[in-house]
């Protein structure tokens, strides 16, 4: 009520005002509003120009870009910058939507031929770019040819947004641009994909429709087989290729480069260097990781991503051991995106109407606007050079009698009289007596006048050519093909993406295009080749090998083994009774003195235990297999310590080595023994996606000494270097997680550590013994304690020792913890256990060399002094 008090004291009353008021139906008025809307953002925002390949903002940067001298020579020149022009001459929309059609030109993931060149953080295909405030650009090598000429009359410029400046419509486009780096886009009621090819391929598929302008669709795909991604990758199949070229839609499969490495001594990997068109390794491994927990995805260890800018893309996929890289390659096809299929869709504005396009409709669009730009500018060079030679000309006149010419302008009031004599006097016109009148005196010389008439002589031969060009079509061809080839030459690479196509046999074979050279054709089938060998034939994610057998590894019974010298290998399963039934006499050899042995299959998983308290598990069917013999021989196996680098946790410590092969389908808790008196039994509560773990805490100067499988009435045992032994029943040391640290084992003297550590079950403690019998031969068994003393100066291997054979049951359990019962009593200058071992009998034992050692008789004293060794024992087994 107030305003409407105060309007009536200024004089004002709204109920004497007329209301103008329209009424319109609502549907016309949606229509008309609807179409206007969607006519602005076909025309003016989502779809490309066929002729140059670029939406309106995208021709804006280039051109803006170019008025700017941001040129490949010049320096680059804050984004900001750049944006900030294009925005407030050509553009008035907002800057994040400039910047974002910036970034896409200069991405070389995005664009086959990258028309901006950028400084800084661009984006990857996992990451968005820098904000335009820290980012650098300047124009890429082949922006020149799209602006090429643009001054020259090339184009039709119309008003920009407030009628202050001018701005092309299109660009001159001396490239393809549109089928070289594609396009996307969604606009109202329709939208367009169209994708990448390469530039040599499409200028010689138009050279030949120049050539030939009826030529079928098969003649051009001769030239242009297909696309030609940024990436790479591998194209399989042409008919969706076919169908798009054909009608100007269609779809086709591209697939990742993938090959085969050992990526450790026992780990094989699929290996990925190129990927699918704007696939990221990020979006990969994400796929990867939900196929594993889902289990779509069987035989994959660990998915790595090690793509970095100096070495490109390279995803490191490590395979189980039982699968078959093949196999495993397919269902990554299938449910990841290392398979991706594009849609083509390649819709662009024809005379400012959208179409739909083949291949053949392209190539006439862009080859028609060629010429009409080569036209065109043949046209303003013509004038250009009639009108300086119009003046030259002139000049020449002029310069005959320079003398009067000079008397003509002193002689006159002023210019405008001047030029009137000039023009009366030598029969020149107002534009010729003008130019003369504005020279310099140093251009009145005899060496200008020979400039002149050189230059002279020059601008008829270039009207002569011009005239040619503007009078014959096929001259005019001659130049579009010129510059056709000029910027093949400048900017042109070879194809980086394999086309496999399906041949009568049913093969799939690399297709060569007719424009390629004899490097990129080499290049193509090595790619293509390396492909085939990894997957020849992948359907419905199940591979076979070339000869059509069943890719399946099958899982057999096999023994696995470590000798004493650190080798590791496997055995068919009569391995295992063959070790046990060796007599204690017989010959060894250098690598025949087993430590571990274990039943088990090859698709299952072996552990080593390592000095570190490290757990590395590795796949039994990558160790090497040797036959089974009736004197194990470990010689062909693999070294154990080799194993223990890269793996993926951590890296091995300088004096790490492996103490012992488990089997990690043995369900018994882990018992270990340390250097320094610590005893543990690990739960085996393992991680599952790790390869390499730590199985107990220790202390920086401690290591472990041996580990076995431990149940609660099963037997620990320890010896210190002082002769001291300790045992004790499992059931004393309750089970731990890998991290903990254990527990007190053996109370050790000073300067003492912990000689062996090991576990005898519960059905080996006892000792039996028969006297000789009818074949003249005794029977022993069970568990006996060996020691070797000696004398702890003496360097290692010089001194025999004295050893002795003491059956375990001899020695009386005591408590954890304790410093339990001397083993065997030291002689005069012994003052140290050289070596102690604790095993079934009968024992093996070995020098260096192999050679065997002959071990004393079974004493069934425990605290007795030995026997002299005839050589020093090495290893015992």
């Amino acid at each position: 009520m107030a305003t409407h008090r105060r309007s009536k004291a200024a004089g004002y009353d709204p109920r004497q005002v007329k209301e103008h008021i329209v009424e319109t139906p609502l549907n016309e008025e949606m229509s008309k509003s609807f179409l206007e809307y969607a006519y602005s953002v076909i025309y003016a925002r989502a779809l490309p120009d066929a002729r140059d390949g670029l939406k309106p903002v995208q021709r804006r940067i280039i051109y803006q870009m170019g008025q700017m001298n941001l040129n490949p020579d010049r320096p680059y020149m804050k984004s900001a910058r750049a944006v900030g022009e294009v925005m407030g001459k050509l553009h008035p929309h907002g800057d994040s939507s400039i910047y974002e059609a910036m970034v896409r030109l200069a991405q070389p993931f995005a664009m086959r031929l990258p028309l901006v060149d950028g400084h800084g953080n661009f984006g990857s295909l996992d990451d968005g770019p820098a904000a335009s405030r820290y980012t650098e650009a300047r124009l890429a090598p082949a922006a020149l040819g799209m602006n090429a000429d643009i001054d020259q009359d090339t184009v039709d410029f119309s008003p920009n947004y407030d009628n202050k400046l001018k701005e092309p419509q299109v660009l001159p486009s001396a490239i393809p641009n549109l089928l070289v780096n594609g396009a996307s886009g969604i606009a109202v009621g329709m939208a367009t994909n169209m994708i990448t090819h390469n530039l040599g391929e499409v200028v010689a598929a138009a050279k030949y429709l120049m050539a030939h302008p009826d030529a079928g669709l098969d003649e051009l795909m001769r030239y242009v087989p297909g696309p030609d991604l940024p990436g790479g990758g591998i194209i399989v199949g042409r008919d969706g290729i076919r169908k798009a070229y054909e009608h100007g839609r269609g779809a086709f499969v591209t697939r990742s480069v993938t090959h085969l490495e050992n990526v450790t001594a026992r780990k094989k990997a699929i290996v990925v260097t190129e990927l699918p068109f704007m696939v990221g390794p990020e979006r990969v491994l994400e796929r990867i990781s939900e196929g594993v927990r889902n289990h779509k995805l069987e035989g994959i260890s660990s998915a790595i991503d090690l793509t970095d800018r100096h070495n490109g893309t390279r995803l490191v996929i490590e395979i189980k051991t039982g699968f078959d890289p093949g196999k495993v390659l397919g269902k990554l096809f299938k449910y990841t995106p290392l398979e991706d299929s594009f849609t083509i869709n390649n819709v662009a504005l024809v005379h400012g109407r959208p179409r739909t396009m083949g291949l053949k409709e392209l190539l006439e669009v862009w080859v028609e606007h060629r010429r009409t730009v080569i036209h065109r500018r043949s046209e303003f060079r013509r004038k250009k050079a009639l009108e300086r030679l119009h003046l030259v000309e002139g000049l020449l006149l002029a310069l005959v009698d320079i003398d009067e010419v000079i008397q003509v302008i002193r002689s006159s009031d002023d210019a405008d009289a001047a030029k009137t004599k000039l023009m009366a006097v030598f029969d020149l016109d107002q534009t010729q007596a003008q130019y003369i009148l504005d020279l310099r005196l140093r251009r009145l010389t005899k060496m200008s006048r020979i400039e002149l008439e050189g230059e002279r002589d020059d601008l008829k031969k270039q009207l002569e050519e011009l005239e040619r060009i503007l009078d014959s079509s096929a001259e005019l061809d001659r130049v579009v093909i010129q510059e056709m080839d000029q910027a093949v030459a400048q900017w042109g690479t070879p194809r980086r993406t394999v086309i496999l196509d399906q041949e009568p046999s049913g093969d799939l074979a690399p297709v060569q295009s007719a424009a390629s050279d004899q490097q990129t054709a080499q290049q193509t089938t090595s790619k293509a080749s390396a492909g085939r060998k990894v997957a020849l034939a992948v359907n419905g994610g199940t591979s076979r090998s070339e000869d059509g057998g069943d890719l399946h590894m099958e899982d057999k019974p096999c023994t696995v083994m470590m000798s004493a010298t650190g080798l590791l290998a496997r055995s068919t399963p009569g391995a295992l009774d063959a070790w046990r039934s060796r007599p204690r006499n017989q010959d060894r050899g250098h690598d025949d003195q087993i430590i571990a042995i274990f039943a088990t299959t090859t698709l299952a998983t072996y552990g080593l235990v390592t000095t570190a308290g490290r757990l590395i598990t590795a796949p039994v069917a990558d160790l090497p297999l040797i036959p089974a013999t009736a004197n194990p021989n470990l010689s062909g196996g693999i070294v154990a310590d080799e194993l223990l680098s890269g793996t993926a946790s951590t890296e091995p410590q300088a004096d790490e080595h492996a103490v012992t092969v488990i089997n990690m389908t043995d369900s018994r808790p882990l018992a270990l023994g340390t250097r320094l008196g610590k005893v543990k039994r690990w739960n085996r509560e393992s991680p599952t996606t790790m390869d390499s773990w730590s199985v107990i805490d220790l202390k920086d100067d401690d290591q472990v000494v041996f580990a076995a499988p431990c149940q609660d009435g099963d037997r620990m045992v320890l010896i210190s270097s002082d002769a001291s032994l300790l045992t004790f029943t499992g059931d004393k040391v309750r089970p731990q997680g890998r991290n903990a640290t254990g527990m007190a084992g053996i109370r050790l003297a000073q300067d003492c550590q912990v000689a062996t550590f090991a576990v005898v079950p519960a059905g080996e403690i006892g000792w039996t013994y028969q006297e000789t019998g009818e074949d003249g031969m005794s029977t022993q068994a069970g568990a006996v304690v060996l020691t070797v003393a000696g004398d702890s100066e003496a360097l290692p291997g010089t001194e025999n020792g004295s050893a002795k054979l003491t059956p375990l049951e001899m020695y009386p359990v005591k408590g954890r913890g304790t410093g339990g019962v001397r083993s065997q009593r030291f002689l005069k200058g012994q003052d140290t256990l050289l070596l102690a071992r604790v095993g079934s009998w009968p024992l093996h034992a070995s020098t260096a060399a192999g050679s065997p050692v002959e071990l004393p008789d079974v004493d069934m004293r425990r605290d007795a002094s030995g026997q002299e060794l005839a050589a020093p024992i090495a290893f015992v087994a």
